[in-house]
């Protein structure tokens, strides 16, 4: 198996992780995230397929992730609703594994990365990792408000997201 089968495998098996434990999560806001994160798997699994194929591919930003605009929105929304949370006791597992994941996986593609003779390739390969670390830096943030979910919308602690 290459590289690029073997990555979009991950990302298969990535975003079914993710459709799947947005159908365990109750909580509306962090459904939207699981799922817009599994819409960003597709379009890795996409990118991988290409360049298996020998496809010449292009990285095009404005089909980069999206998710720190998004989580910023959603949990600026939740802090104006400003009701309680409350959380099953292995919510946490979910995005602790996810978190797990994506770190394994920015790992490996920037490994790869360093041994593709097709700088494109290469290139492409640090973007979706940088991807998959902004994804990280999500799960980080959704297992901080889990947590402790009044304390941190109050803190703002989504903003450090911005510089990453």
């Amino acid at each position: 198996m290459n590289v690029f089968e073997y990555a979009m495998q991950m990302e298969l098996d990535g975003k079914a992780y993710y459709e799947e434990a947005a159908t365990k999560v109750d909580s509306p806001e962090l459904k939207k995230i699981l799922l817009e994160i599994a819409g960003d798997e597709q379009k890795h699994y996409i990118l991988f397929k290409a360049m298996k194929d020998g496809n010449d591919v292009e990285y095009i930003e404005s089909e980069a992730t999206t998710i720190f605009a998004s989580v910023k929105n959603i949990f600026k929304s939740l802090k104006e609703e400003n009701k309680d949370f409350t959380f099953p006791d292995d919510a946490k597992k979910i995005w602790e594994k996810a978190r797990d994941v994506e770190k394994k996986a920015e790992a490996f593609y920037r490994e790869e990365a360093e041994k593709q003779e097709n700088t494109n390739n290469a290139s492409i390969l640090h973007k979706i990792a940088d991807e998959e670390h902004r994804h990280w830096v999500t799960m980080e943030n959704v297992i901080n408000f889990i947590d402790r979910p009044n304390q941190w919308l109050e803190d703002g602690e989504w903003h450090d997201s911005d510089n990453m």
